[in-house]
């Protein structure tokens, strides 16, 4: 299993405090880039530095927590090499891995608890990036960033 970073706003900060301490009970390698209390936080700055941290070791995954999970989300994809995914449902969190290959995982402490919280973060590190046709799109979605970066 991969390295996984994570991080949270304010908002998010007691949700990541109870990932981090299940994923450390299932014995992975957890970093945790911040924030570090309740006091309040930009999530773009917390969804840049996992986004970043996954962008540089393409063996790393990043879970990001925030209110809806949708800021961040938008946030980590301007990094190049990044597939953020909000997913606040196992359907979403299977597929984001399975058929986009997600390296980034986003979620709203607003709108899930702890207990689906871990069965979303569960589904989503178990599930494998699918090839074929779904690692071709894949590749057309990287290749955007390529178009991106030639303006």
């Amino acid at each position: 299993m991969p390295k996984i970073v994570i991080g949270a706003d304010h908002g998010g900060f007691p949700l990541k405090e109870e990932l981090k301490k299940y994923l450390l009970s299932k014995d992975l390698i957890v970093e945790d880039i911040g924030t570090y209390s309740e006091k309040a936080v930009d999530y773009p700055d917390i969804a840049f530095l996992v986004a970043w941290a996954v962008s540089q070791n393409p063996h790393t995954l990043g879970i990001i927590i925030d209110g809806a999970g949708i800021g961040s989300c938008m946030a980590a994809n301007k990094v190049p090499g990044v597939r953020a995914a909000c997913c606040n449902d196992l359907y979403n969190a299977r597929n984001s891995r399975e058929h986009n290959h997600a390296n980034v995982l986003t979620l709203g402490s607003m709108v899930i608890g702890v207990g689906y919280m871990k069965q979303i973060v569960d589904t989503w590190l178990t599930t494998e990036p699918a090839l074929g046709r779904h690692a071709a799109r894949v590749e057309k979605i990287m290749r955007l960033e390529e178009l991106r970066s030639s303006r």
